[in-house]
């Protein structure tokens, strides 16, 4: 299971805050603690206004990397932005994201041809995001077209079905696994990935959706996911998951973690 650590965004507002005050060391901080909670990937997400993106994301980017060597997962909902700092990139990492809304695929994907980077795709167009699977299903289909003009396989896609929230649709999971299943029967070697928090979206017990959510997702196939490396409980979930899915080996990984306090039961 590969793990996007979510933590460094400036919609966040404690992050918010160190961002407009040139907190250094509360990024790094967040780094390193992601990095050893076992983050594959470190998102940074600036959520600032436009006209200072670019100089945020740059700072964000460059204060990551001199912390860990975890890469990046660049993170803007304007491809112009990730467009502008992909320079600042010491290794390759993952861009977030494409989609099919406006001219995104024209903008990132030239930019990672001929690399070793990959991308999240977002199932979404011009029209918003769709509650069919079918749709979801068309819309990778597109992504996936336009990136072979590029010389971007599948393997390097991570496409993310946009899980809605359970509160306002109650048959969000569902549609999550069905779409996902249906992908991967047309693009064996693709990824899937969430944002994994948005099931529970204005629900109670959002820890508890989330975990449960992510259980069930990865036993359904999914590669990857947007998540917040230092919740344990959620930690604890995916290795005894991987674990019981036999994809921990005499579940080292899992008796390690919980021997080291990684993850488990806060100490009272």
């Amino acid at each position: 299971m590969i793990i996007i650590g979510e933590k460094i965004n400036g919609t966040i507002p404690k992050v918010g805050r160190a961002i407009a005050e040139k907190d250094e060391a509360y990024i790094r901080e967040l780094a390193i603690k992601q990095t050893e909670a076992g983050a594959n990937y470190i998102d940074v997400c600036a959520g600032t206004a436009e006209d200072i993106e670019v100089e945020t994301l740059t700072w964000l980017m460059g204060i990551v990397q001199d912390a860990v060597d975890t890469p990046l997962c660049i993170d803007s909902p304007n491809p112009r932005m990730i467009e502008a700092v992909f320079k600042h990139a010491k290794r390759p990492g993952i861009i977030n994201s494409v989609s099919e809304e406006g001219d995104k695929p024209e903008v990132i994907y030239p930019l990672i041809e001929g690399t070793d980077w990959q991308v999240i795709a977002l199932t979404c167009d011009n029209r918003g995001i769709p509650t069919d699977v079918q749709t979801r299903v068309d819309i990778t289909k597109s992504l996936v077209e336009k990136a072979a003009k590029y010389n971007i396989t599948p393997d390097r896609i991570h496409v993310d079905p946009l899980v809605m929230a359970l509160s306002a649709d109650n048959s969000s999971m569902l549609t999550f696994i069905e779409s996902m299943t249906k992908i991967k029967e047309l693009y064996p070697t693709i990824k899937i990935t969430s944002g994994l928090s948005n099931i529970s979206f204005s629900m109670p017990l959002r820890k508890t959706i989330n975990a449960t959510f992510l259980t069930l997702a990865i036993y359904a196939g999914m590669d990857s996911a947007i998540m917040d490396p230092l919740d344990r409980d959620l930690m604890a979930a995916l290795l005894a998951t991987e674990a019981l899915m036999g994809r921990d080996r005499f579940c080292r990984k899992f008796s390690t973690a919980y021997r080291k306090n990684k993850i488990g039961p806060k100490k009272k």
